[in-house]
């Protein structure tokens, strides 16, 4: 078992990261008797409740089940779960569970952070994805009019239970899906880049998975601890990002950490044409994103994903994107660009994939 602390300044509170086998059949068992008398709601989708319902209701807590899939991560599903919370009576003392992917994870947080102005949640990442990334530093959203978590806040959980035996019942894409963020955090942690590389050949082994799932957090823990509202040093994480989800508006059929990692690939050879950068190790990196990468691209609609770019919360002038790109082992820097220019490099980059 492996535990991190997120202690964030100018609050009395820490959010608390456990890396453990058999979270639902032991450590919310032993959680139960403070849950039960402080009230608590557990909050779901559809196939994590199909794949693990008798140890859910096994809990003898109310359960809220949401349909599964982004296109779900809405506001009609946000307002039935406060909704769900006010039902069953939940107070300020009282917790949300959330078990699952990114989807319910963010949706979940959310519903926490407004419901009675802010109680305490419980995020239980299922998805290699959420582990690593979106249930680590309080962001908490829903995708709106269009743009992927225009309507968000940050809500630090009370408690992160990140679990390996989870990943046994993901189909391989959901574990590329995971891999688009170890790599993002790759990018700016050059041993574990290097790990990276020398395991390419195991890098759907679930016991190497297991491994890195703490390194991953430890990484991600460390950033958001200097920078908890993402004004600074944060906006790292970002890399990948503006192009990715840009890609993931547009391209319905691909996952969000396939989209990461064309993001990431574009973008460091937007970064290779504008900026000082390390040649040899940006093809290094897009070397190891081939490998994770299964996905046609000659179909992305280009003209569509740059449009959507503007949109990025980065962007501070109208008709110019902002880019945080990779650039040296370990590094990364920002790139601005005009509209028209990161339309015309895109099309051009998107031929040598």
């Amino acid at each position: 078992m492996r535990t991190f602390h997120i202690k964030l300044k100018g609050m009395a509170e820490r959010s608390v990261i456990v890396c453990r086998k058999n979270v639902l059949s032991k450590q919310l068992k032993e959680d139960l008797s403070w849950l039960k008398a402080g009230g608590a709601l557990i909050f779901t989708d559809s196939n994590v409740f199909a794949l693990y319902r008798r140890q859910i209701e096994a809990l003898t807590l109310p359960v809220f089940v949401m349909p599964a899939g982004e296109e779900n991560k809405s506001e009609q599903t946000l307002f039935s779960l406060l909704k769900a919370m006010a039902e069953n009576g939940l107070r300020r003392c009282s917790t949300l569970i959330a078990i699952g992917g990114g989807v319910v994870g963010d949706i979940g947080g959310l519903a926490a952070s407004l419901y009675m102005r802010g109680i305490s949640c419980i995020q239980i990442p299922t998805t290699l994805l959420a582990q690593v990334d979106s249930s680590v530093g309080g962001k908490t959203a829903i995708d709106f009019c269009g743009v992927k978590n225009l309507i968000g806040t940050f809500h630090q959980p009370m408690y992160v239970y990140a679990d390996p035996t989870f990943f046994k019942t993901l189909p391989q894409r959901e574990i590329r899906c995971g891999l688009g963020e170890i790599v993002k955090h790759a990018a700016l942690n050059a041993p574990l880049f290097d790990r990276l590389m020398q395991n390419q050949d195991r890098l759907f082994d679930m016991e190497l998975l297991a491994e890195l799932v703490p390194e991953n957090i430890r990484i991600k823990a460390e950033i958001v601890q200097k920078d908890p509202n993402e004004t600074g040093l944060r906006r790292c994480l970002n890399i990948g990002h503006t192009t990715g989800h840009a890609i993931e508006l547009t391209e319905k059929n691909l996952s969000h950490g396939e989209c990461v990692l064309l993001g990431l690939y574009y973008e460091s050879r937007l970064a290779q044409r504008h900026l000082d950068t390390d040649e040899a190790y940006l093809r290094e990196l897009g070397t190891l994103i081939r490998t994770i990468l299964a996905c046609k691209t000659e179909d992305i609609d280009v003209e569509r994903a740059a449009h959507l770019a503007l949109f990025d919360k980065k962007n501070t002038q109208e008709n110019r994107v902002v880019l945080a790109v990779p650039t040296k082992r370990g590094e990364f820097s920002f790139l601005e660009l005009r509209y028209s220019d990161y339309e015309r490099e895109l099309k051009e980059i998107m031929e040598t994939l």
